[in-house]
């Protein structure tokens, strides 16, 4: 579905990406996991189009995206949900309306069927009967699933999660995981995860891509990854295993 070929960014003189080769196939769900400062929020903004490549390519279905103008890009996006970092609901809208708000700039949908689809898109994240509610009143969680729904809302055939595990405590981040292999599975969307959580991207992915200082070093399957003979891989699964002893202490 995406391929990003030889995809270079650069900020002034400093080096974000250099020479990214990877591709994510359809229906799968990739984990790109990296540190602080590694690059893999560099690399989830490139694929949005929020930013553009210094050089390379970034093929969508084929198609170089990388020179759209942002009335083309705008037409993409519709087709790509995002499910941000700290949720970014409308504090000043209720929970329905948020989930609406994409039907009602975008589609020339009626009201009943925008109404239709929030009630199904909540039930689907668990959340039945909270259209009226604000985002003050729910928990860290529940703005999580709110912030899905809204992603969901207008059938995209690819998903991105922007640190989806941020702020949660281990019970409600397993939950969110859950949230988003289930999704997966009954949606048959493509799903990229970019997270710092390797606990997490080892339950949700279908392969792991991790970006370090820069640079793809790594991209396989789950058990494949674990065996990858690399101390900056495997210092994450020491972080990991670190993180399973303290859960069952």
């Amino acid at each position: 579905m995406i391929e990003l070929v030889d995809v270079c960014k650069s900020f002034d003189k400093s080096e974000a990406l250099k020479h990214i080769n990877l591709s994510i196939k359809e229906g799968e769900t990739l984990a790109i996991i990296g540190g602080s400062g590694s690059g893999k929020s560099t690399l989830l903004r490139l694929l949005i189009g929020l930013i553009r490549p210094t050089s390379g390519q970034i093929l969508v279905r084929g198609r170089d995206v990388a020179s759209l103008s942002e009335e083309e890009w705008d037409k993409l996006r519709l087709r790509m949900g995002m499910v941000f970092q700290y949720s970014a609901l409308f504090d000043s809208m209720t929970v329905g309306d948020n989930v609406a708000f994409g039907l009602r700039e975008h589609t020339d949908k009626s009201e009943a069927e925008i109404s239709r689809i929030v009630q199904e898109k909540l039930a689907l994240v668990g959340l039945e009967g909270v259209e009226q509610m604000m985002p003050n009143e729910l928990s860290g969680g529940m703005k999580k699933r709110v912030g899905l729904a809204r992603a969901i809302a207008c059938e995209p055939s690819v998903i991105f999660y922007d640190e989806p595990s941020s702020g949660l405590d281990p019970i409600m981040t397993a939950r969110i995981d859950e949230l988003i292999v289930n999704t997966q599975r009954k949606l048959g969307v493509t799903s990229v995860v970019v997270t710092h959580d390797m606990a997490s991207a080892c339950r949700i992915a279908d392969r792991i891509a991790m970006i370090y200082e820069g640079e793809l070093i790594a991209v396989d399957t789950v058990e494949k990854f674990k065996q990858i003979n690399d101390d900056r891989v495997q210092a994450f699964f020491r972080t990991l295993s670190i993180a399973e002893k303290e859960g069952a202490a």
